[in-house]
């Protein structure tokens, strides 16, 4: 971080400070999120974390969750009220304000000292402190690192450090992604030294599911997986109804996109799901296809060159119309990718 000296004054006494991180939060950013605000705690702040929308409940066990603000379940006034009081206001695992729906506009008003601590690309200008590195492989890395900066690691106990575990083993795919470096194996072997159960914590969130979560994935596999092996494409297009079928709750479809990656010769992978807030897709790549590129021209999202998400205005067909036939125009870029994936094999 920049201005190291500067923010490590600013924190030197007691402040009442919010954390903040994105729509849907995944467990990086609510284990950095969680973790950090256990950090902040031990060193006598008052902490308060708000997200813009629930999540899913294998992530309740994180110490901390029961006290976890979410904005959009009728606590819009008390979420006001914490940003207009808060001293600093901490943004974790998004690069940009309108990442986090209404609360954005209230940050961006408020009086209070801005932290950013993110690993996305091309982060919004708002902060007045940024600890951000798009080599990061996951914001729980980061909020380590600058604890290890500060010199206070002596202050992580074994809650924060399963927290913060959670989100380097999700984005780093269980450290099976190329963002699984060496300085990631480091972090995590501190992070076990200094308490976190790692078997616990995999056991928590991949072997926790509910009896309707098994069916879903299994029905969407059986029924809703769709190969175009021409373009070097896998997809699921989930309708409101097939969520309905399910009961689907927030996760339920997490990872299933990786389902359709992991099929030989997929260079890109896609889920569509038509949600109560609108479409959102969620899209996977391997190699050069950079689908944060892809995300951003044509469905008005971003993210990693190989992880990215957008949105559709379009209808539930429409979108899924408009995603096939974009298929056809990036065949030979797809194609020219796998080539090169297997020349490097």
């Amino acid at each position: 971080m920049q201005k190291l000296e500067e923010f490590k004054g600013l924190l030197a006494s007691p402040k009442k400070i919010v954390i903040t991180t994105h729509t849907k939060p995944d467990a990086d950013a609510l284990g950095s999120s969680l973790g950090l605000a256990g950090f902040l705690k031990k060193k006598g702040h008052e902490v308060v974390v708000i997200t813009p929308t629930d999540y899913p409940e294998f992530l309740h066990w994180m110490e901390g969750n029961d006290e976890v603000i979410i904005f959009n379940e009728g606590n819009e006034k008390i979420s006001g009220q914490c940003v207009e009081a808060a001293d600093v206001i901490f943004c974790l695992d998004f690069s940009c304000l309108n990442r986090i729906n209404e609360l954005g506009e209230m940050v961006r008003h408020s009086s209070a000292k801005k932290v950013l601590i993110d690993h996305h690309l091309d982060p919004e200008p708002f902060a007045d402190f940024e600890h951000w590195s798009t080599k990061a492989a996951a914001t729980a890395e980061l909020v380590y690192d600058l604890i290890l900066d500060m010199g206070e690691t002596h202050l992580i106990n074994k809650d924060i450090a399963e927290s913060l575990y959670a989100g380097i083993m999700t984005d780093t795919g269980s450290f099976k992604h190329s963002n699984t470096t060496q300085h990631v194996h480091l972090v995590v072997a501190q992070l076990i030294e200094l308490g976190a159960d790692i078997a616990k914590v995999s056991k928590l969130i991949y072997d926790n599911n509910s009896l309707n979560r098994v069916k879903f994935l299994g029905y969407c596999l059986s029924e809703k997986l769709v190969v175009n092996e021409e373009a070097r494409v896998a997809y699921f297009a989930l309708s409101a109804r097939d969520l309905k079928r399910f009961q689907s709750r927030t996760g339920d479809t997490e990872g299933l996109v990786n389902y359709a990656l992991s099929l030989k010769g997929v260079v890109m992978a896609a889920m569509i799901a038509e949600r109560e807030e609108g479409i959102r897709i969620s899209f996977r790549s391997v190699g050069d296809f950079a689908v944060n590129e892809f995300a951003k021209y044509h469905f008005g999202g971003g993210g990693h060159k190989n992880a990215a998400g957008g949105t559709s205005e379009l209808s539930f067909q429409d979108t899924v119309d408009k995603f096939e036939k974009l298929l056809d125009e990036y065949k030979p870029i797809l194609n020219a990718c796998n080539q090169k994936i297997d020349l490097d094999a």
